[in-house]
């Protein structure tokens, strides 16, 4: 052990340049609308500021991740997950020579366009919308940061960078389809302005990705534990994670739940957030690609896991999918969840005049495609509470999830 106060030499000393496959500031294609860049901020550094000061990043707060917000203040909402995403996306870019501040951009604008109740309510929302162009939220996340916030005197939306813009609707693969499959808003967005969406993203989106997974998996792990959906011993028999269960164990004996989580998602996040980097160095190695834009010709993904971890990672997938996404106590409330959506859509489409005032502005006429959309868009930005009371205040019930 090192004397109290004293720490140990690090493994490895963060690079000091950008590598040259990295995504550089001075190379990006710019803004939709023209600006004025900042003295004192790159680009996407001011990227990753606008998606920080949005209302739609302050909403994940209250936006379901798993556990609706009455389980208790333990357990991770969208922004806690999105913040958690962002530190290692942004810690690996660093190991990796890329840009950082693009990496953790991405990383906390990969959740902005999804409703409450989590994925429940998306597909409440995506089936009541099927004669509507359906709901995708990667789609209405670029519809929010190009259009739906207002913030600014001169444009509409953030006007966040091409990169920013290309790794929110490509960070997990390319989308080289008809424009008649694309969700609405890419489609119309992309005939605006090209976002390449038949090649691969950067390499800061694509470890956005890669982040979100090891995040979501580790904090799911916590959360279902301090639950009780699922206990130790069943854990110590889950693949990937199982194994670091006994080593803690044979190396501590018992002990408090707290210390225990904290050693297991410690040394699961380092096994494969140290699989992800030696995989994507070797991946490097091969593909030896010289600038961002080989990075997007290459025709497959540089960051990810080796086959057997990603084997190893999609099991322990199935073991979180068994023993807390169909449990009772998460299914149950999101049963409800989904009904809840569903009546807000019927409802408020039939009678916009029960809209606030802006967003009554926006509709066509009852029913039709228009009024539609806009009420898709309301309801897509609620916060789980506010779909919850806006359903009070126009059926005059109380539900509790």
């Amino acid at each position: 052990m090192p004397p109290a106060g004293r720490l140990l030499p690090p493994l490895f000393e963060p690079p000091k340049e950008l590598a040259p496959f990295a995504t550089r500031p001075a190379h990006s294609r710019g803004r939709f609308h023209p600006e004025a860049e900042s003295a004192t901020r790159t680009c996407y550094q001011r990227d990753r500021d606008r998606i920080i000061h949005s209302a739609a990043f302050r909403r994940l707060k209250h936006k379901t991740q798993v556990f609706v917000q009455h389980e208790g203040d333990y357990y991770r909402t969208r922004l806690t997950h999105s913040l958690e995403v962002a530190q290692i996306a942004r810690s690996v870019a660093r190991v990796l020579a890329i840009d950082e501040d693009l990496a953790e951009a991405l990383a906390l604008a990969h959740d902005l366009g999804h409703t409450p109740f989590g994925h429940a309510g998306e597909e409440a929302l995506n089936a009541a919308t099927a004669g509507f162009g359906g709901f995708d939220h990667n789609a209405h996340a670029l519809r929010l940061v190009t259009e739906l916030e207002h913030r600014y005197a001169d444009f509409d939306g953030l006007n966040l960078t091409w990169e920013t813009l290309e790794g929110l609707v490509k960070h997990n693969g390319p989308l080289a389809r008809p424009a008649g499959e694309l969700s609405a808003p890419i489609a119309e967005f992309d005939a605006r302005w090209p976002l390449d969406l038949g090649s691969w993203c950067s390499l800061e989106a694509q470890l956005a990705a890669q982040a979100d997974d090891i995040a979501y998996i580790n904090h799911d792990i916590d959360d279902g534990l301090r639950a009780s959906l699922f206990s130790v011993d069943d854990l110590a028999s889950a693949p990937l994670v199982g194994p670091q269960v006994g080593a803690i164990v044979a190396r501590y004996g018992a002990l408090e739940l707290g210390r225990l989580i904290g050693e297991i998602v410690r040394r699961l996040m380092s096994v494969l957030i140290g699989d992800l980097i030696a995989q994507t160095r070797q991946h490097l190695a091969t593909a030896l690609p010289r600038s961002a834009l080989d990075v997007r010709a290459r025709g497959q993904p540089i960051v990810i896991l080796s086959p057997p971890m990603h084997r190893e990672l999609a099991a322990l997938k199935a073991f979180l999918f068994a023993h807390m996404y169909r449990h009772p106590r998460v299914t149950g409330p999101m049963e409800t969840a989904k009904r809840i959506v569903s009546d807000l859509f019927d409802v408020l489409t039939n009678d916009p005049a029960l809209l606030p005032a802006t967003w009554n502005a926006a509709c066509g006429e009852p029913g039709d495609a228009q009024t539609a959309g806009t009420v898709r868009d309301y309801i897509a930005g609620m916060t789980d509470r506010f779909a919850l009371q806006e359903h009070r205040r126009l059926f005059h019930i109380e539900i509790s999830l």
